[in-house]
């Protein structure tokens, strides 16, 4: 993958229109615990609750420059749908959006309150895309693929310049990675910011597809992905995104559901922050002991769409062991 710098500015250019720069603040009970100075970018606090309105409205953007788009269609677990309805109605196309089965409740109530319309079926992410897909080829509609977009990770790539300008020293920078759009873009554009930063993605333990494919250097399927984190439910990798995450990504890690809801715990009453599964993923990766940590972390707060029956069961029924 190439993602160049110039791409990148001329992708912050556009989305300052759309988007206001999300904050970078430290985290000091993490910090407390790890014995590391955390900090946490909180993509949260975007319109739609997380960072993939960067992707979507830049890849629209992208396309309408070359050709008339009468409408858009995307397939999601909840968040890229989101992103995909706040584009349409920020530059005026229709969107049609494809959910599996059984969404989640608050990304589901997003794309329908920006005027989406949806169509749900499926066992996972990778069922919806079939028939988002298979739907956009018979009317030739534009599909916006998050994992496979070739304009889209340039919207993320923004984050990784909006923390290196904050923080041009960061040792590391923690990311959730499902389906990969994030970490490439983040990764190739901070690795052409700063020599010393590493990348090190986040994946949850009932999702690995990505993490065995990083692992192994092919493109490693599992059968299913159930995980609470529906961000990071990817079950059949794309051969180039495997490849661009080999050459990007210094670390893979893997985290468990009680895991990620003691993380969702932390963050809500130590931090005061509210993130779903996905968002709360590399805070369950610094939290669980795996050998020192870099000096100065940035942790990805990738979204805080969270279902209400997790925060239940992050507040009710998961015991806290962050601390």
């Amino acid at each position: 993958m190439h993602l160049s710098l110039s791409t990148v500015r001329e992708a912050r250019n556009f989305l300052c229109r759309y988007l206001p720069r999300t904050r970078l603040i430290p985290a000091a009970s993490l910090s407390r615990l790890v014995g590391a100075n955390l900090f946490l970018k909180l993509e949260g606090e975007l319109p739609t609750g997380s960072f993939k309105p960067r992707g979507a409205l830049y890849a629209l953007h992208a396309n309408l420059g070359r050709r008339q788009i009468n409408e858009v269609v995307a397939s999601s677990t909840g968040n890229h749908g989101a992103a995909v309805a706040f584009a349409s109605q920020c530059l005026g196309v229709p969107a049609t959006v494809f959910l599996p089965d059984n969404p989640n409740p608050v990304k589901r109530a997003k794309i329908a309150g920006m005027g989406a319309k949806i169509f749900e079926g499926g066992a996972d992410i990778s069922d919806a895309y079939s028939r988002a897909a298979a739907y956009a080829d018979a009317a030739g509609l534009y599909l916006i693929n998050d994992a496979t977009d070739p304009d889209l990770p340039a919207g993320p790539a923004t984050i990784a310049c909006e923390i290196l300008e904050e923080l041009p020293d960061a040792d590391a920078i923690y990311v959730p990675m499902g389906d990969t759009a994030l970490i490439r873009g983040m990764a190739a554009a901070a690795k052409q910011i700063s020599r010393k930063v590493r990348i090190v993605g986040v994946q949850a333990e009932r999702a690995p597809s990505y993490w065995l494919s990083w692992q192994e250097g092919r493109v490693m399927p599992t059968e299913s992905c159930r995980t609470i984190a529906d961000g990071l439910a990817t079950r059949i990798p794309d051969a180039g995104n495997v490849e661009a995450i080999r050459a990007l990504v210094d670390e893979v890690r893997l985290v468990n559901d009680d895991q990620m809801l003691s993380a969702i715990r932390h963050l809500l009453f130590e931090e005061h922050l509210v993130a779903e599964p996905a968002g709360a993923a590399t805070t369950a990766a610094v939290l669980v002991p795996s050998g020192p940590l870099p000096t100065k972390i940035v942790l990805m707060v990738s979204g805080a769409n969270i279902a209400p029956d997790i925060l239940r069961m992050a507040i009710c029924d998961n015991p806290f062991r962050g601390a």
